[in-house]
């Protein structure tokens, strides 16, 4: 029995080991969008600078739908292991590139262009990271804790944003700001790409799901899964709209949040920091305990309940700490949200995987989830914008409520359709 669980336990970290990976370099990115705003994208305004960075890293959503398409169908074709295998060769590719690139400076225009092809690079292989890792969870799950072991995957990005941020309190604490903006911000997108070689060797011993091994003796030409794509493309968009609420407050919630502290409430980067490695233990801790919760209530419960909390209360919060800014009021923010987001994400990832058609279920998911963060991953962009068009330093939060009613929307269609727990 321990063998089993000891044995449980470690495919859960392999398979989940590149969606680290994934969301280190994708946090980093955020993190350090200042210094990388100045090494690729110089402007005449810091604003304009600020958000063309933004743009570049919202761009590498704009590649998820087609890697959910092309990679999630090859997925499905060819079996979960050998379909994470490739999207983390992929993924890598993108990372090396953003990692190395020479400034601006050096390299002229080649520079934001290659960041940029980095940055596709990642989107595209990210299009069916997560719906590999999801799917491939969901697979493994034991009776009655499916919802449990797929808040792994969502639990497992958190560990990379309390690994990134742990480092970037680091390394801003022991360089100059002068060392930092020329050299020292590449050191923890370094660090990403030693991990690289370590994540192969674990992901290659992954064994292939018993539940993709039953219906192996028939595997669908890609015509035949797309065909079922567009058959069941009501699915997907209306799965899309439950992804939008987990996409837009997670961005917000860690992407956006040292910008936030630093640009629109002048907090230090220090205090930003902590507060994101909070968040990030914050969301490790929440969900798969709401994942586990789900199991037992139903997936619905929480899916209306705290779409129904993020509407009521998400911009009120913001409007509150905005007023008189404190690190004390911005980590009480941002943990609040943190539990919302946690508590819906706990239920809404396994329940995206149990709605779509097993023949589909990775290019489905993968395409839902894509086409949700595709919107969502602009959310660093689009609060940068709110804020400045309206003037309100709180506008954010009227970015979440509309997620949250998407979340709302699309629950009360699948639940209505579809009878999961």
């Amino acid at each position: 029995m321990e063998n089993t669980a000891a044995s449980k336990i470690a495919t859960v970290v392999r398979v989940t080991s590149g969606n680290f990976l994934e969301m280190f370099d994708f946090f980093l990115f955020g993190l350090y969008a200042e210094h990388i705003s100045s090494t690729f994208f110089p402007a005449a305004n810091d604003a304009a600078s600020l958000m063309m960075t933004f743009a570049t890293f919202g761009a590498g959503f704009l590649m998820r739908p087609l890697g959910a398409i092309v990679l999630g169908a090859y997925v499905d074709r060819v079996g979960r292991r050998q379909g994470l295998i490739t999207t983390l060769s992929i993924m890598a590719c993108g990372t090396v590139l953003i990692a190395f690139v020479p400034g601006y400076a050096s390299i002229g225009i080649a520079a934001p262009l290659l960041v940029l092809c980095g940055r596709l690079l990642q989107g595209f292989s990210a299009g069916v990271e997560l719906g590999g890792v999801s799917v491939y969870l969901s697979e493994i799950a034991t009776p009655g804790n499916r919802g449990f072991y797929v808040s792994w995957q969502s639990a497992s990005q958190q560990v990379a944003i309390i690994v990134a941020a742990a480092l970037g309190y680091f390394v801003n604490a022991a360089l100059m700001p002068q060392q930092l903006d020329s050299w020292g911000w590449r050191i923890p997108f370094f660090i990403g790409c030693m991990i690289i070689p370590f994540i192969f060797v674990i992901r290659r011993s992954l064994q292939e799901t018993e539940a993709f091994k039953v219906r192996s003796s028939h595997r669908p030409s890609l015509l035949e899964i797309w065909q079922s794509m567009l058959d069941n493309l009501h699915i997907v968009l209306a799965g899309m709209m439950l992804v939008l609420m987990t996409t837009v407050s997670f961005y917000l919630i860690t992407i956006y949040t040292p910008t936030f502290g630093k640009k629109v409430l002048n907090l230090s980067t220090l205090d930003s920091l902590v507060v994101t490695l909070c968040v990030g233990l914050s969301n490790f801790i929440w969900l798969p305990l709401m994942g586990a919760l789900s199991d037992r209530v139903g997936r619905r419960p929480l899916l209306i309940g705290f779409t129904l909390l993020a509407i009521a209360t998400a911009y009120p919060v913001l409007w509150w700490l905005v007023a008189q800014p404190t690190f004390g009021k911005m980590l009480m923010v941002e943990l609040w949200l943190s539990f919302m987001y946690s508590s819906y994400n706990g239920a809404m990832v396994v329940a995206l995987t149990e709605v779509m058609p097993v023949n589909v279920r990775t290019v489905g998911f993968s395409l839902a989830y894509s086409l949700a963060t595709t919107i969502g991953g602009f959310t660093p962009f689009i609060a940068t914008w709110l804020i400045s068009f309206t003037n309100d330093k709180a506008a954010p939060g009227w970015w979440m409520t509309f997620a949250a009613l998407c979340g709302l929307i699309a629950t009360l269609i699948l639940y209505r359709k579809q009878p999961v727990r």
